[in-house]
C-alpha cells in the first residue's frame, strides 16, 4: 500500500477492506499505513531500515521518526478478542544503531524521557525553540543564479553588520533541481524572535531590489520561510 497502488479512485478503499476483512495475511506499505487506520488482527509490526529516517540533514529527525514508529507500534494488537486469547503483538525494528537512545526510549514507550533528552541536545546546539530562523530560498534557471542572488543578499546584510543575526552562507537545496529549475537557500537565525522579524521586515525591500543585478537575472522567484520545517 503506497501512493502509486491507491491513485486510483476506489483503490485505497479496496486495500484496506481486504485487510480488514482478513483476507490478507502480509501487508507492506509506507508511512501512510502507520496513520489514522485502525487494522485490527496485526499481532506483527515490522519497521525496515529505520536508520534511513534518522541519520538525515534535518536535525528534527529523531522526533519525528520517533513519533512514526510509536504510530507503527499501535497498529499491533488493537483486536480485544485476540489479545483475551492471549495472542501476543510484537514490533521489529531493523537497525544498525540499536543502542541509540531513541530506540531505548521506544523500548519502553517513554515520550517524556525522548523528549527530555531531545530538548538537551538542541539547548547544547542552540537550535530550535532555543534559537529563531528563517530560510530565503532562490528559484533560478541555473544554480549560478539563484545562488548569487543569495550571496548578494549575504554581503549586502554583512556590510549592514546585523547584530544578533547570524546569516550562513546560500547552499543547494536538498533537491536542487525540480521542474527544469534550479533551487538554493540561505538560513538566517537569532537568538530573539523579535529581532528575527525585524530583520527580515526591512530585509524584503532589499531583496526586491537585488533582483535588478545582472548576476541575478534569471531568477525565477525568491521566498522567506520562517520557522522552516525542513532544512
Amino acid at each position: 500500500m503506497d501512493a502509486d497502488s491507491t491513485k486510483l479512485k476506489g483503490a485505497l478503499e479496496s486495500q484496506l477492506a481486504q485487510v480488514h476483512a482478513g483476507d490478507v495475511d502480509i501487508l507492506v506499505g509506507t508511512q501512510m499505513v502507520t496513520k489514522g487506520h485502525d487494522f485490527r488482527r496485526i499481532t506483527l509490526v515490522a519497521a525496515l531500515d529505520a536508520d534511513a529516517a534518522l541519520f538525515t540533514s534535518d536535525f528534527r529527525a529523531p522526533e519525528r521518526l520517533f513519533a512514526l514508529l510509536m504510530q507503527a507500534a499501535g497498529r499491533a494488537g488493537r483486536d480485544a478478542a485476540m489479545a483475551e486469547a492471549g495472542s501476543a503483538s510484537q514490533m521489529w525494528v531493523q537497525t544498525r544503531h540499536p543502542d541509540h537512545a531513541l530506540f531505548a526510549a521506544l523500548a519502553k514507550h517513554d515520550f517524556a524521557g525522548f523528549a527530555k533528552q531531545q530538548l538537551k541536545e538542541r539547548a547544547q546546539a542552540q537550535l530550535p525553540p532555543f534559537s529563531f530562523q528563517a530560510l530565503l530560498r532562490a528559484e533560478a534557471r541555473t544554480q549560478a543564479v539563484a545562488q548569487a542572488f543569495l550571496q548578494a543578499a549575504n554581503e549586502a546584510w554583512q556590510q549592514a553588520g546585523q547584530s544578533q543575526i547570524t546569516v550562513y552562507p546560500p547552499v543547494p537545496m536538498s533537491m536542487q533541481r525540480v521542474a527544469d529549475v534550479e533551487r538554493a537557500q540561505m538560513l538566517i537565525e537569532s537568538s530573539s524572535r523579535a529581532t528575527l522579524q525585524k530583520f527580515l521586515s526591512l530585509a524584503l525591500p532589499q531583496l526586491r531590489g537585488l533582483r535588478n543585478l545582472s548576476q541575478c537575472k534569471g531568477l525565477i522567484r525568491f521566498a522567506v520561510d520562517v520557522d522552516p520545517q525542513l532544512i
